[in-house]
Parts: structure tokens; sequence; C-alpha cells
């Protein structure tokens, strides 16, 4: 009896603590789609051809968006993941950020 009465009164008393919330919003403005323009890309060379192994292709630096901000990726040496593949860089069109990928050329 008495855990009874003490588990009734442990609910009674936390739901004092439980109070409505009540939010009223609007906004103002136009929504915003897509990405705006990336910054230009800093001035940097690729490595000469003595460095690059057999089988491995150059893949350019490129600014890719982070959040609000966009964030540089520094060029690297990459293996192709199949036999045919090219890699076609990041591109920003039409206010809309296309990411680089791997396709069969």
């Amino acid at each position: 009896m008495k855990t009874k009465l003490l588990a009734l009164l442990l609910f009674a008393g936390s739901s004092l603590f439980a109070g409505t919330h009540v939010f009223f919003g609007f906004g103002v403005g136009a929504p915003a789609y897509g990405y705006y323009a990336p910054p230009p890309p800093p001035a940097y060379y690729a490595p000469p051809p003595v460095y690059a192994r057999p089988g491995y292709t150059w893949i350019g630096g490129y600014w890719y968006p982070a959040g609000p901000r966009y964030r540089w990726h520094a060029g690297y040496l990459a293996r192709p993941p199949y036999r045919g593949a090219r890699w076609y860089a990041p591109r920003y069109y039409n206010h809309r950020y296309y990411p680089g990928h791997w396709r069969r050329h």
C-alpha cells in the first residue's frame, strides 16, 4: 500500500512541472533554395609526374559545401574505383551544387 501511494505521489508531483508549450511563429522573406557560388579556387599546382604512381589520377582541388559555408578540399592522387572510370569534378550551376563523381568512360 505504501509503495502504491509513493508511486502515485511521484507521478502526481512530476506532472506539476510538465507544462504545455505554445509557440506561434511567422517568417518574413522568401525561402532560400540552393547554394551561393563558391569562392574562386586558390592558386596551386599539381605535383610533377615524377610523384604520380601508375594507375593513379590527379583530382584537382575543389570547394564543397559544409553547412552554410564552403570548405576547400586540396588536390590529391586517387586510384579510379574501377577500370575505365573517369573523374568528373564538382560544379556549381544554376544556383545548385553538383558533387564530383566517378563515371564509366
